[in-house]
């Protein structure tokens, strides 16, 4: 090779190497500006997400509403807003009063072993039953199932006290009472659910019509406000027998002594 085609030769490689590192920085320039072009749409996205989500949240909801909405009180109830829920046709002073939250286990636990006794003794003239009912695990826990369910139950009683009975004891069963911590009864669909297994509401248009619709919120809150403002009452399940707390009973059995022990049965 002479000495001027080898000079030609090493000037030809040299322009493709240049050519070629010119190449690689364009290539790695549009890369860079492509990271950050990304990472700028990623941190406006995620802005625009925490913007949504604290708008969200300060979005009135149809609670906020309810508060503020005129009460509609289920038939079969009395006194201011409807708060007052008696059932049973007693001759006797006697009362058993529950206080108790849709969303409680120890609610629930007290439905499923005693409740048939404790509804059978009302059946029975021994003594009239009322109920609060509060809605305080949805702060605690965070939700709004134990509000949903307890305006649920006020359509329920708005078709009848047995209904009432029948939908409570359906809703705290084993087969359909959630984890506390599971919201489900936050879901119209559910508590729909649970409903058709209770004669008096399966395909009860107005019950249902009443839950999808909300019929019943007011009244629940005003409800909750009721057990909230119960001074003795500290927990759920708690029981009084003619105004006087007792430790809660887990069988029909303790449930007899604890009435016995009252003198409302000998």
């Amino acid at each position: 090779m002479s000495k001027r085609n080898s000079h030609a030769a090493k000037t030809a490689a040299r322009e493709r190497l240049r050519a070629e590192r010119e190449r690689q920085a364009k290539k790695a320039k549009l890369r860079r500006q492509i990271i950050v072009a990304c990472s700028i749409v990623g941190v406006l996205a995620a802005a625009g997400g925490i913007g949504y989500a604290l708008v969200q949240a300060n979005k009135p909801s149809g609670w906020d509403k309810a508060a503020k909405a005129k009460v509609v009180a289920p038939a079969n109830t009395s006194g201011k807003n409807g708060t007052t829920v008696t059932i049973g046709e007693s001759k006797t002073d006697n009362v058993v009063h529950l206080y108790e939250d849709p969303r409680c286990p120890g609610c629930a636990a007290f439905e499923q072993n005693v409740g048939e006794a404790v509804n059978k003794g009302m059946k029975d003239g021994d003594y009239k039953l009322t109920f609060t009912v509060g809605t305080f695990l949805d702060d605690r826990l965070t939700g709004e199932g134990s509000k949903n369910a307890l305006s649920a139950l006020g359509a329920a009683l708005n078709v009848s006290t047995d209904a009432f009975l029948d939908y409570k004891a359906a809703l705290y069963s084993a087969e359909y009472h959630p984890e506390e911590t599971e919201d489900e009864f936050a879901k119209d669909d559910y508590l729909l659910k649970v409903a058709d297994t209770v004669d008096a509401l399966k395909g009860n248009k107005e019950f249902q019509n009443a839950v999808k619709k909300g019929t019943y919120d007011a009244w629940a809150l005003k409800m909750s406000d009721s057990f909230d403002k119960t001074k003795d009452v500290k927990s759920t399940p708690t029981i009084k027998i003619n105004g006087k707390v007792i430790e809660t009973p887990g069988t029909p059995a303790e449930w007899q002594k604890a009435l016995k022990d009252a003198g409302v049965t000998k």
